[in-house]
């Protein structure tokens, strides 16, 4: 609820503070007198749309501050949390107006945006008047209020989850089906390049062993000559060996003492024989190894050419040939496998789609029997209200299906039997209107709120006994919460439960507006006032005590 409102130059108000409470508060004075400037006030603070210049004249800048009191699990909570803004039980707003016309704005001492404000503010306040476009008034709002009467809000939460299934259903199956397009374009394509792919089967890491075995191959002629060559400086008549073996069976046929000296010699030409052994065989082995044939290089050499060539034409990286081909069948297999897919999300479309239809059918039935229950409340409140002719009619008509089912719902009068319907603003005359609001609103509310509802001048153009079952309305509002209102009713008046009155007055030549709560004595001069005009009479104070 709303708990104070601090004005600090704006428009005709130098300084202002105003202590509001719980149940019904009225504020009243002459017209003229500024009631309307604190309604500006309280919304130039929650950052609604207003006067363009609200800075009071001569004053650098304009200030109002606004705290309200939040109960747990207010839905406050879940702005100032997405707003970054800490959460506290006491929410203070605070704005300023330049004389420039630059804004700007806080909520519990943190700078924020007027679209945060507007956010807050819609759970905050709710104002209305016979002018009030933002609530009762406005037909985009009705659907949500007979939902609220209602109480459809699991009913609605499960609605739209369903929404947002089908909705998912409908896109994956499109994605899929223009998925399926743009492969079945290319199909051809496809089949061709899997084919020739296959068809040559490449392996990643092939190209680098056939262009080594392409180089090695290319070079082994005239390393196999050196090769023979050498072999044949071991091997050969007169080659290393033989020279070695004849000169180690000369050694061997020395005799006598020159032969025991010759034993260390003769030792090493055995070693040596023994180690060209050796070589002989390791070069014949290599000689084996560098065998082949003209067409092992022709047959390489093709193969490695094939695999660059279809390299180039896919624009890829020969050893990337492999994952290339396997990228491509993939998308020839989702081709192949694409009518038993998209037959799969049609089936999940279908299924969403009924489920969705399923229980938006019965979300319009719950509104329709709702319906009749709002309406049979509103004409009975109607009746006290000196309206029991008027006929008050929630309209639901077919709409366009969202995520809050497919009703169009309007709340429609009609002032006379047999007289046509319309809609409430352009049927019901200034007094009609504001009592067809103040009916739909006490039967809409039902119980306590967490909402500040203010009305602004509801009672114009109702008086007597009708004016006192308005009164007794709004009180009965208030018992559940915080009720505002500014009224030149007296009936209206004696029901407060806080009453200030709004005075303008004339100090060194400014025009200055001021609010001051009344007191028991004080009220009934008020009232009286409003009873008799500028001149209070006994029977006025009289009629007043007896209002009050």
């Amino acid at each position: 609820m709303l708990r104070s409102l601090d004005i600090r130059d704006i428009l005709l108000i130098d300084h202002l503070e105003l202590g509001f409470e719980a149940g019904l508060n009225v504020l009243t004075g002459e017209t003229g007198a500024g009631k309307s400037i604190l309604l500006d006030s309280l919304g130039f603070v929650l950052g609604w749309r207003g006067r363009a210049e609200l800075v009071r004249s001569g004053a650098s800048q304009g200030e109002v501050t606004a705290v309200f009191e939040l109960p747990e699990g207010h839905a406050a909570f879940a702005v100032l949390e997405e707003a970054g803004i800490a959460q506290a039980r006491e929410l203070i707003l605070r704005r300023i107006n330049t004389s420039d016309g630059r804004k700007t704005a806080w909520v519990n001492d943190r700078r924020c945006s007027g679209d945060v404000l507007r956010a807050l503010s819609e759970h905050l306040v709710e104002l209305h008047g016979q002018n009030d476009d933002r609530g009762l008034l406005n037909p985009r709002g009705h659907r949500s209020l007979l939902d609220d009467f209602a109480g459809l809000g699991p009913k609605l939460a499960e609605l739209r989850g369903l929404w947002r299934a089908r909705a998912k259903a409908e896109a994956e199956r499109a994605a899929a089906q223009a998925a399926v397009a743009a492969l079945r374009a290319e199909e051809e394509y496809l089949r061709y390049a899997v084919t020739e792919l296959d068809k040559l089967a490449p392996q990643a890491g092939e190209d680098e062993a056939l262009d080594r075995q392409r180089r090695q191959m290319q070079g082994a002629e005239k390393v196999r000559g050196d090769i023979l060559r050498a072999l044949s400086g071991l091997r050969d008549e007169n080659g290393a060996e033989d020279s070695a073996a004849a000169a180690l069976r000369w050694l061997e046929g020395v005799g006598g003492e020159a032969g025991e000296m010759l034993g260390e010699a003769i030792e090493a030409l055995e070693r040596g024989l023994n180690e060209l052994a050796l070589a002989s065989d390791a070069v014949e082995d290599r000689l084996r190894e560098m065998e082949f044939s003209p067409a092992d290089l022709e047959a390489c050499e093709e193969r490695l050419f094939a695999i660059r060539g279809l390299a180039r034409k896919y624009e890829v990286q020969p050893d990337d040939l492999a994952d290339h081909a396997e990228t491509l069948r993939a998308k020839l297999e989702q081709v192949d496998a694409s009518d038993a897919a998209l037959g799969a999300l049609g089936a999940a479309c279908e299924a969403a789609q009924a489920a969705y239809l399923a229980a938006a059918e019965e979300l319009s039935t719950a509104r329709r029997k709702a319906a009749a229950e709002l309406d049979s409340a509103v004409m009975a409140e109607l009746a006290p209200l000196k309206m029991e002719r008027a006929v008050f009619t929630t309209e639901i008509t077919a709409g366009e299906a969202g995520p809050e089912g497919f009703d169009a719902v309007s709340f429609v009068v009609a002032t006379n039997p047999g007289a046509p319907t319309g809609p409430l603003a352009k049927i019901a005359s200034g007094g009609e209107l504001s009592r067809f609001l103040l009916a739909l609103k006490v039967c809409l509310t039902g119980g306590a709120s967490d909402v500040t509802m203010i009305f602004d001048e509801i009672d114009r153009g109702v008086g007597g006994a009708t004016a006192d079952a308005v009164g007794r309305r709004l009180r009965a509002l208030g018992e559940g919460g915080q009720v505002l209102v500014v009224t030149h009713s007296p009936q209206v008046a004696a029901l407060g439960q806080h009453h200030w009155r709004v005075e303008k007055s004339v100090t060194d030549g400014q025009t200055l507006s001021t609010v001051k709560p009344l007191g028991p004595e004080e009220r009934i001069d008020e009232v009286a006032r409003m009873i008799s005009g500028d001149t209070i009479t006994h029977e006025a104070r009289a009629a007043a005590k007896a209002l009050l």
